[in-house]
């Protein structure tokens, strides 16, 4: 590398400025480096931070000898120990890989390197990007932290957004010996407490509580003094600290900021660490992002050299931002299992701790199974017990999602679903032989429940010219040959989706123009809606139906239900979700009524409740009535809200649905979804807890080892699977051989090709 005169200026002296400036030094030894820290050198605010076996490869490689010093220092530990109230009832998960030192020795350990390498460091120095010492800096560092103030000077180019949470939290220590991370969740006369604990040198230990903001009001928090706080958490927790203290060190409630930003830099200023991002401390990575962010920044100098920092900050932004949000999307959905954590604690302690090790979707049924079998072999277990799940031969429990699931008149031999999806293989709505070979496969290869494709009520409710339906005895005809097969030739149940596309009907299938309207010449038909507003500007706006419209709806719905009790299907599916017809009048995005079915949730449900009634009356009882619902927009208040998805549900359950299928989207057409691993749970889990419904999760869930992670923890009753249906129609009969079952269904003439567990 050659050597090039640069000066570098840290506004702040945490991990993330002070590990970059060694990075820097060791790179280009000529570079000047002034870090400018308002606090004193051995200042620090809370206690241990935590490290994974991860994080310190990434350290090791980019300073060994700074890696080498912490190493020194460090605690280990593998365990994880889970109370619910009682200090003598532990359920304790091994194979994590912790380790964890006190944040001053970190930071004096950082310093100590600074200095050896010719790091000038300024403390009790506070200044701005416009103070006399940072002019002529030719690269600016904002590391001070989550309250930054280079962040706020420059808001108008890094558009922070700052989400204040719902629960409060005081960073405590302890005293309280400890050899594992330990998490106690304390029901108290003003609700729930718990704690995030861990060691991280001898005698001493990180003790942090966390409550909601009502609980900590109701318990005088508000009102106590730092000292007062203390002593009131000794007292909640005394049976667990075990005659121990609860120490104190700026240790003031506040709510947790989650910060993003737009961007990190702009012209020679870039933001690190908190300043730039923060992930809640439940997933512990807040010193791992700093300095992990410290060794991309010097990689992009790397790469780019020292003459154009702007090209050098726009790659180490682009290198980074998606890691971040990643590992944020993680950290906000540990943060949101903390935030209700009073849903689950009445679980079993062993099925709570699978629930709370399996949180952020970075552990997954699969990954604890590899880091500790014994607690999944108990998680597997107690679920059986509870369940009447089927046994091994040599009987020990299946996973969950090989237990029967039955809820009123829906029966299944197992959890999981091959969800709908459109083939736009059919003629004049009927379908063939490919959705024989589609449904049949898949019933064959062992999913408990298999569901049509959506599945119209009239030619004007289908999406497009090549969708099935149901209107006709010609359709019942060709349905009924597709049901007698599944049922002839497996154990699997098979559901038909009942639907009305309302506006976003009269369009190309997929392949022939995504998103596009037929034309007048192409067979266009008239479509409706709740109100005369198109999906996309460029389509028809539809029919704002009358009471007319509704009435055919409603009956050509139930025209429909009773086809289908003829041709043999176990289960109906109402298609509330997506936008279409009856999801439309849910959304106030589309429904903009002035008459008694628009304007509050209560009007909006009106009419698609009116279609639910009825074909219920139509429906038997003791086969299976499920409601598919869009239980998000996406798009905030001004639409359909998760608030409002669990009153719908209740008012589903107490209809008599016997299960609901949770997905989200679809009303509208700017708003896209924040997508990722079982991105839809979250949804269906609330209905769950809230609605009492049994509900049907979907949306990303990969395979078995995300059915089994959703199953276990109690998030959902049963798993709906698409996209993996079409890789794998035999997904769960696979599943079977790998996992041991060897009496899960096989067809006959395939059994010479059966795969073993242990082969």
């Amino acid at each position: 590398m050659i050597a090039r005169r640069m000066r570098i200026a840290s506004i702040g002296g945490g991990p993330a400025g002070l590990f970059f400036s060694i990075l820097m030094k060791k790179a280009w030894p000529h570079v000047e480096i002034d870090v400018y820290e308002r606090n004193r050198a051995d200042d620090t605010f809370g206690w241990g931070v935590v490290f994974s076996a991860e994080t310190l490869g990434n350290l090791e490689e980019a300073d060994p000898e700074t890696l080498a010093r912490i190493r020194e220092e460090f605690r280990y530990w593998d365990d994880i120990d889970t109370f619910v109230d009682d200090p003598d009832n532990v359920v304790r998960s091994t194979g994590h890989g912790f380790c964890g030192m006190s944040r001053i020795r970190l930071l004096r350990i950082l310093q100590e390197r600074c200095r050896a390498l010719g790091v000038r460091m300024h403390f009790e120095r506070e200044v701005e990007l416009d103070s006399p010492e940072i002019a002529g800096a030719d690269l600016v560092l904002a590391v001070d932290g989550v309250n930054s103030r280079v962040r706020e000077k420059l808001a108008h180019v890094f558009r922070p957004e700052v989400d204040g949470r719902q629960c409060r939290f005081a960073w405590f220590g302890t005293d309280l010996p400890m050899d594992a991370f330990t998490f106690v969740f304390q029901r108290t006369e003003w609700g729930l407490f718990q704690v995030h604990a861990y060691p991280f040198e001898p005698g001493l230990g990180t003790w942090i509580v966390e409550c909601q903001d009502d609980v900590w009001k109701r318990a005088g928090l508000d009102r106590m003094s730092e000292e007062e706080s203390a002593a009131f958490c000794e007292k909640i927790f005394a049976e667990h600290l075990r005659g121990h203290r609860i120490l104190i060190n700026r240790s003031v409630w506040r709510r947790f900021p989650t910060v993003r930003c737009a961007t990190w830099h702009h012209g020679n200023v870039v933001l690190l660490g908190d300043a730039a991002h923060t992930a809640h401390f439940s997933i512990g990575s807040g010193t791992k992002l700093a300095m992990e962010d410290a060794i991309v920044l010097r990689d992009a100098f790397a790469e780019h050299g020292l003459d154009d920092v702007p090209r050098a900050l726009a790659a180490y932004e682009k290198a980074r931002f998606v890691d971040v949000l990643k590992l944020q999307k993680a950290a906000q959905t540990s943060l949101e299992w903390f935030e209700n954590s009073e849903r689950y604690v009445d679980q079993d302690l062993v099925t709570f701790t699978f629930n709370l090790m399996t949180r952020s979707k970075r552990i997954t049924y699969e990954n604890l199974r590899a880091r500790d079998p014994e607690l999944v072999r108990r998680v597997d277990e107690v679920f059986a017990e509870s369940h009447g799940s089927p046994r091994r031969a040599d009987g020990s429990a299946v996973p969950p999602m090989f237990a029967p699931f039955r809820a009123g008149g829906l029966a299944l031999p197992n959890r999981v679903v091959v969800s709908p999806m459109c083939q736009y293989r059919a003629v004049d709505g009927v379908p063939n032989d490919w959705h024989l070979v589609h449904l049949g496969s898949r019933a064959v290869g062992g999913a408990g429940l298999v569901l049509t494709e959506m599945t119209n009520v009239s030619p004007e409710g289908r999406i497009t010219p090549s969708c099935a339906g149901l209107w006709n005895e010609a359709q019942a005809e060709a349905w009924a040959r597709i049901v007698s097969f599944v049922h002839a030739e497996s154990d699997a149940k098979i559901g038909v989706q009942l639907a009305h596309a309302g506006r976003k009907g009269s369009t190309h299938h997929a392949w022939n123009g995504a998103d596009r309207a037929l034309g007048a010449d192409e067979g266009a038909w008239t479509t409706f809606g709740p109100s005369a507003i198109p999906f996309r500007p460029e389509w028809p706006a539809p029919k704002a139906m009358d009471r007319g419209d509704m009435d055919k709806v409603r009956d050509d719905f139930v025209a429909a239900t009773r086809r289908a009790v003829d041709a043999g299907f176990d289960v109906i599916e109402l298609h509330m979700a997506h936008g279409y017809l009856l999801s439309s009048f849910l959304s106030p995005l589309s429904n903009q009524r002035q008459d008694e079915y628009g304007g509050d949730l209560e009007r909006r449900m009106r009419f698609p409740l009116e279609v639910f009634a009825a074909v219920r009356a139509a429906w038997p009882t003791d086969r299976g009535l499920i409601v598919r619902i869009s239980a998000s927009d996406w798009a905030g208040e001004r639409g359909m809200t998760e608030e409002d998805s669990v009153v719908l549900a209740r008012a589903l359950r107490d209809g008599g649905v016997d299960a609901v299928d949770v997905s989200s989207g679809g009303n509208v057409a700017d708003v896209i979804p924040v997508y990722g691993r079982m991105y839809q749970v979250p949804f269906a889990e609330r209905i769950r807890y809230e609605a009492g419904v049994p509900v049907i999760a979907v949306g990303a869930i990969q395979g078995e080892d995300h059915c089994n992670t959703v199953l276990a923890a109690g998030r959902a009753d049963l798993c709906a699977l698409a996209r993996p249906h079409l890789a794998n129609p035999y997904l769960t009969a696979h599943a079977a051989a790998r996992y041991g079952y060897d009496a899960a269904p096989w067809p006959r003439p395939y059994l010479a090709g059966r795969p073993r567990a242990d082969a």
